[in-house]
């Protein structure tokens, strides 16, 4: 697996998304506090907006694909 395919992995997960964007919620509220709620209300905005657009269930099921070719490799 090359680091293209683990990196393209990585961005089809939410829990990168609402990493990233809880990251950067944490540095705007100490690079400007005067707009704290403003941030924190846009970031859990964003990250509630990435659980409805991210379809956990067909990656689950690519994911379990995934694992069974891995599987029928080795054996």
């Amino acid at each position: 697996m090359n680091i293209l395919e683990i990196i393209l992995n990585y961005l089809k997960q939410s829990s990168t998304y609402k990493g990233l964007f809880s990251v950067l919620a944490a540095f705007g509220v100490v690079l400007k506090p005067e707009l704290s709620d403003a941030i924190i209300a846009c970031a859990l905005g964003v990250i509630g907006l990435i659980d409805v657009l991210i379809n956990e269930r067909k990656m689950k099921e690519q994911i379990k694909q995934n694992e069974e070719k891995i599987s029928a490799l080795n054996v």
